[in-house]
């Protein structure tokens, strides 16, 4: 089960229709869904947490926080909602774009992807740009 929960003003306008497709890229991916819960927050709620938990004394767009066992995934993400309107604008994309690769990101995480190495970092943004196709005709 996808839950959506926040710790800000932001609301997502289209919580079904993300559900099914976060659903859809899990079973592509021959993974199972468990619990999976999204909170979209602000820069100082993901910051303190990014501090505590990781050591990491900066701003990031993302965090999760992954439970899964095997391909059963489980797990918490967190996003700065804030975070991904300034890295929006500074890609030159809009928001809701920019959004939804983060949304996507994280469950690639939990998949099996990684982003470390560049050649990591390019299937990545090869995987997130399939889901994000798969994303459009849902919308």
């Amino acid at each position: 089960m996808i839950s959506f929960n926040y710790e800000t003003d932001f609301k997502l306008p289209n919580e079904d229709v993300l559900s099914k497709w976060i659903s859809s890229i899990i079973t592509l991916h021959n993974c199972k869904e468990d619990e999976i819960s999204y909170v979209f927050c602000d820069d100082d709620y993901l910051h303190k947490l990014n501090v505590q938990f990781l050591n990491h004394d900066t701003l990031t767009d993302i965090i999760s926080f992954d439970y899964s066992v095997g391909k059963n995934l489980q797990g918490d993400i967190f996003i700065s909602v804030e975070r991904v309107e300034d890295n929006a604008k500074d890609l030159g994309l809009t928001f809701k774009e920019e959004l939804h690769r983060v949304i996507i990101h994280g469950i690639l995480h939990y998949c099996g992807f990684k982003d470390k190495t560049e050649s990591d970092a390019k299937q990545m943004r090869l995987k997130e740009d399939e889901a994000l196709s798969l994303l459009q005709p849902m919308l």
